[in-house]
């Protein structure tokens, strides 16, 4: 599975990182996002937005999220 890590990327920079990742590879994918609030949120947004279905890997990694699914 492919990984886009996002740590000590800025925050003005995670949207497009995102974006571009999610719509460029194939499912199912993982974005380390860091335990960051600011940094979930706006990575949840940009799923939302293309309704990608995710899940918080949080048994196993508190700050990464699985894409594994486009509606």
């Amino acid at each position: 599975m492919k990984k886009l890590d996002l740590h000590k990327k800025r925050h003005s920079e995670v949207d497009r990182l995102t974006e571009n990742f999610v719509l460029l590879n194939e499912l199912p994918l993982e974005v380390v996002t860091g335990k960051s609030n600011k940094m979930i949120s706006i990575v949840e947004k940009v799923l939302k937005k293309h309704k990608f279905k995710y899940y918080n890997k949080w048994h196993t990694n508190v700050g990464s999220i699985v894409v594994y699914d486009n509606e």
